[in-house]
C-alpha cells in the first residue's frame, strides 16, 4: 500500500492500486515526547486527535509519499508534526546500521520514502538539504529514499498530479 501525507487541502492526487491519502489538518497535535507510543500503547500515540495511528499506518505501507511545501530545506511544519507523531513506527531499542546508531525496526515492512515538494524560487542548496533530510529520515526508518520531485509553485504541482 502507498500512504500519502499532505497538508494541501484541495489537491486531487490520482492513485492507482492500494493507496490511502491522509489530508493533515491543524487539529493534528504535536508530539509531547512522553514515549507512550513505545511503552504504554505500543504502536499507537496516546494523544487522541484522529492521528494516533500514524505509526501503525506506516507499518502497513511500502511507500510513504510526502506532498507539501519546502520550508528551509525541510517539509512543512504540519507534515513534520505528522512524522514526529509517527515515532511509534520505530522501536525504542537501538542497532548499528551503516556505522551509525539508529532505532530498531518495529515492523517487518521496509518503506520507500518519496516526496512531491513545491516552493517559489527554490535554490539548489535548499533542494540538496531536502535530499539529505529525506535520506536521513529513510535511514532512521530503516528504509529507502525514493523519488523526489520539486515544483516551482503549488499550481505547477497540482497540474502535474
Amino acid at each position: 500500500m502507498k500512504l500519502i501525507l499532505t497538508d494541501i487541502d484541495d489537491i486531487k492526487i490520482p492513485t492507482q492500486g492500494d493507496c490511502q491519502i491522509i489530508h493533515l489538518k491543524n487539529t493534528l497535535r504535536s508530539c509531547i515526547g512522553c514515549f507512550g507510543c513505545w511503552f504504554k500503547t505500543p504502536g499507537i500515540c496516546v494523544l487522541r486527535d484522529g492521528y494516533e495511528e500514524l505509526g501503525s499506518k506506516f507499518s502497513k505501507c511500502s511507500e510513504l509519499i510526502l506532498v507539501c511545501r519546502l520550508v528551509y530545506g525541510c517539509v512543512s511544519p504540519l507534515v513534520k508534526t505528522a512524522l514526529d507523531r509517527a515515532l511509534s513506527y520505530i522501536h525504542p531499542n537501538f542497532v548499528i546500521r551503516k556505522g551509525e546508531m539508529h532505532h530498531k525496526r518495529r515492523y517487518k515492512n521496509v518503506l520507500s520514502l518519496s516526496a512531491y515538494i513545491y516552493g517559489q524560487n527554490l535554490k539548489e542548496a535548499e533542494k540538496e538539504t531536502f535530499r539529505k533530510y529525506l535520506e536521513a529520515v529513510a535511514d532512521n526508518y530503516d528504509g529507502h529514499r525514493g523519488n523526489i520531485c520539486f515544483y516551482n509553485s503549488l499550481q505547477e504541482l497540482k497540474a502535474s498530479v
